[in-house]
């Protein structure tokens, strides 16, 4: 079975200024017989309908009692399908539609709304049929069993954007978003010229962005990201006055920035991540008095940054420029001292003390990671009262962990590969109730480990790579949210709390390299998710728990312990 098996499909293609009748509302002339005979096809098409939908199927008027089926108020011809699981939840999780989808339904030519969504057992393609549904305006399917090669238009969902789509001049809006589309953007996409909303973003999409999309002027967002297009952003998208959102993110873009991105006077939102794009940021961004949102983050792009950002960009909350080959020296004045939201400037080659941030009450974010920062990090949890992630990872930043206040709003704490030192006793009981992401790994921090709390959300806990002494506390075990926890290359003794396997949520756990001695207790097959497990390198002994995924996990997993045996190392010779 393919990954499209349970795919959620929603392609939505709406035409402005539609004012179309609610279904079954109303008294309208009897239905044609043409569009009887293609509904009567859909019906037969469903081996069984346990939501009682096509039991009402019966009369000869479908535009009269046929439940779901909307008609035009003077024509009668059927203008709206509208195919819903009624309830959600353990009650509606009986109710579904087996079958396919029926050719006949392309037949429809008057229809304008077709939802068949949450059906859950409607397996098979998209006929082929559809493209000639030339007055359809909005199409849902989601929530189905499609599967296989979907087809739309002539062309495959797992092939290339329908070219016939081109011939559709009314569309303001198309989402084909989140599918395994492959190939260039058709030429005839250059007829949409009413196009608002345009997302193919994550996809396979490949070849050059099209100039064409320059043309379309009434654009509101453009969503490019996560595809494979190439070469240089073309300078005629600049020319979307009315764009609010423009992604081009994660592609193979190469070149630079269009000079005259300052062109863009409506831009909320500015995406152009995870490309190749080089050279400098174009001065004319400062002029994009509307953008709120900018992220260059992962490029090649160089400096200097331009001095008009200072004073331009006044709606500017979030800004991200990490990974670049940025050369900042030093933090800019107006990341500290303006009313941000997000700072993240990672990689950005910056040095000297961790200064203080004079936007204390607005910043969310701060990522200052892997730059060449030193000095104390108390005084930036102490000033920042609404802050939710910080990040200053792979710096040279030394602090007292037991001597740390943390916000109350924090949720996520990365400080690996720093010189932080102290004890985690009195640290770890102060993390509060929202931090769900701890990286306190490769410092050096000493002491034990304290009793844990019932009132922790942590998902994710590393403190590996340290100086940790003393034992595994039972009380571990409350931490019923953790996927993820390392405390791998200490000095922790004792042995491994049975009590362990009650953390049933872990999907990661390492605890290799310390010396811990013991058994590995059984209780751990009750964690039935677990991806990764390591053992390695401690004092073990006795069997290893004989049951999925524990005596499945490579041999490395176990080695050098004292006497570790079972699968996937050797039978046990004698179990105590």
């Amino acid at each position: 079975m393919n990954s499209l098996t349970k795919m959620i499909l929603l392609l939505a293609l709406v035409f402005s200024g539609s004012n179309l009748p609610t279904a079954g509302a109303g008294t309208t002339p009897a239905c044609s017989a043409a569009d009887r005979a293609a509904l009567l096809g859909f019906k037969a098409s469903i081996l069984k309908d346990t939501t009682g939908t096509l039991s009402t199927w019966t009369a000869t008027d479908c535009c009269g009692s046929w439940a779901g089926v909307g008609c035009h108020p003077t024509t009668g011809r059927v203008t709206r399908l509208e195919l819903q699981r009624p309830l959600g939840g353990p009650a509606g999780a009986g109710l579904f539609m087996e079958g396919v989808l029926s050719p006949s339904l392309g037949n429809l030519n008057s229809l304008e709304v077709l939802v068949i969504s949450g059906m859950k057992r409607i397996r098979g393609a998209i006929p082929d049929g559809f493209s000639r549904l030339r007055n359809l305006t909005q199409l849902y399917l989601e929530g189905n069993g499609l599967e296989g090669a979907l087809s739309l238009s002539g062309n495959r969902l797992r092939g290339r954007l329908p070219p016939s789509l081109g011939s559709l001049t009314s569309l303001v809006q198309i989402n084909f978003g989140s599918n395994l589309l492959t190939g260039p953007v058709p030429l005839s996409f250059r007829n949409l010229r009413g196009l608002q909303y345009l997302d193919i973003s994550n996809n396979f999409l490949s070849g050059a962005i099209p100039g064409f999309l320059g043309l379309f002027q009434g654009i509101r967002l453009l969503d490019l990201s996560n595809n494979q297009f190439s070469g240089e952003i073309p300078a005629s998208l600049c020319g979307l006055r009315n764009a609010l959102d423009v992604s081009l993110s994660h592609n193979r873009l190469t070149g630079r920035i269009p000079l005259q991105i300052g062109s863009l006077w409506s831009l909320n939102t500015l995406s152009l991540s995870g490309n190749l794009l080089t050279g400098p940021i174009p001065d004319s961004i400062a002029g994009l008095r509307k953008l709120w949102y900018l992220n260059v983050s992962r490029n090649g792009i160089t400096g200097p940054l331009p001095g008009a950002i200072a004073t331009g960009l006044p709606s500017l909350l979030s800004v991200d420029l990490s990974y670049n080959r940025l050369d900042l020296g030093s933090i800019p004045a107006w990341a500290r001292n303006r009313p941000l939201r997000d700072v993240h400037l990672a990689g950005c080659n910056i040095g000297g003390n961790l200064p203080s941030f004079n936007n204390g009450d607005s910043l969310s974010s701060l990522d200052l990671s892997d730059n060449y920062l030193v000095g104390e990090i108390g005084h930036i949890l102490k000033n920042t009262s609404a802050l939710q992630e910080l990040k200053l990872s792979g710096n040279m930043l030394r602090s007292d962990v037991s001597e740390l206040t943390l916000p109350e709003t924090l949720s996520t704490l990365d400080l690996h590969s720093n010189r932080l030192y102290g004890s985690l006793l009195r640290f770890l009981p102060r993390i509060g109730g929202f931090m769900e992401i701890l990286n306190l790994a490769n410092n050096r921090i000493s002491g034990g480990l304290p009793e844990f709390g019932e009132d922790l959300s942590l998902r994710w806990l590393d403190l590996s790579r340290n100086a940790i002494t003393g034992v595994i506390p039972t009380s571990v075990s409350k931490l019923r949210n953790l996927e993820r926890l390392d405390i791998s290359r200490n000095q922790i003794k004792g042995t491994i709390p049975s009590s362990m396997g009650e953390m049933t949520n872990l999907r990661w756990l390492d605890v290799s390299s310390n010396s811990l001695e013991g058994r590995i207790p059984e209780t751990f097959l009750r964690i039935r998710g677990m991806q990764h497990a390591n053992f390695r390198s401690n004092r073990l002994c006795g069997q290893i728990p004989q049951g999925r995924p524990f005596n499945i996990f490579p041999a490395s997993a176990y080695v050098h312990n004292l006497c570790l045996c079972g699968k996937p190392l050797a039978p046990c010779k004698h179990i105590a």
